[in-house]
């Protein structure tokens, strides 16, 4: 096998630098304790109930109060409010265009870390429409470990351009706690 070339190398950093920050956890311990393991395991309770995450998918409004508008910077909301999980429900929730929308939003799952960089919706996917968002929101789940790059085609690739409404997360495996 031959080395890697200079975008290979990048885009293997730049995956594993997202993996990382994913798994970032204010509540890490670190260290392990290896006289746990075998057959003279015994379970241990978590200090608090913030010790650990739940083992259910929690639902997540993104964007929280302030919902999926113009001017939030989401790629910051991403990370407060990371990590996410496996299963974990993202709700995009925004108004529906009307008299006093002009600009609405929907969301678009973007294929790749260069597609999400420059707000390249040639190969995205329209997975929430202007309308999809009102009332309870479009929900997704994240089912799969990869990236996911979410962006929103409004203004003609206007809100996703200057840089705020567009985020990715890197879901990790949930924590488990004996």
């Amino acid at each position: 096998m031959g080395s890697l070339t200079y975008a290979q190398g990048l885009v293997l950093l730049l995956s594993a630098s997202l993996w990382a920050v994913s798994v970032a956890n204010r509540q890490w311990r670190y260290g392990f304790n290896y006289s746990d393991w075998g057959h003279n395991y015994k379970p241990r309770p978590c200090n608090s109930t913030n010790d650990a995450p739940a083992s259910t998918p929690k639902k997540i409004i993104v964007g929280g109060s302030q919902q999926w508008t113009f001017g939030v910077d989401y790629a910051d909301w991403a990370i407060k409010n990371g990590p996410f999980y496996l299963n974990d429900t993202l709700v995009f929730k925004y108004d529906p265009p009307s008299e006093n929308n002009t600009h609405p939003h929907s969301v678009y799952l973007l294929p790749n870390m260069w597609s999400f960089k420059k707000c390249d919706l040639t190969n995205a996917v329209e997975i929430a429409n202007v309308t999809q968002g009102g009332g309870d929101g479009f929900e997704f789940v994240l089912e799969k470990w990869q990236p996911y790059y979410f962006a929103c085609g409004g203004g003609n690739g206007f809100h996703c351009n200057n840089g705020t409404m567009k985020f990715s997360v890197m879901p990790s495996f949930r924590r488990w706690h004996f």
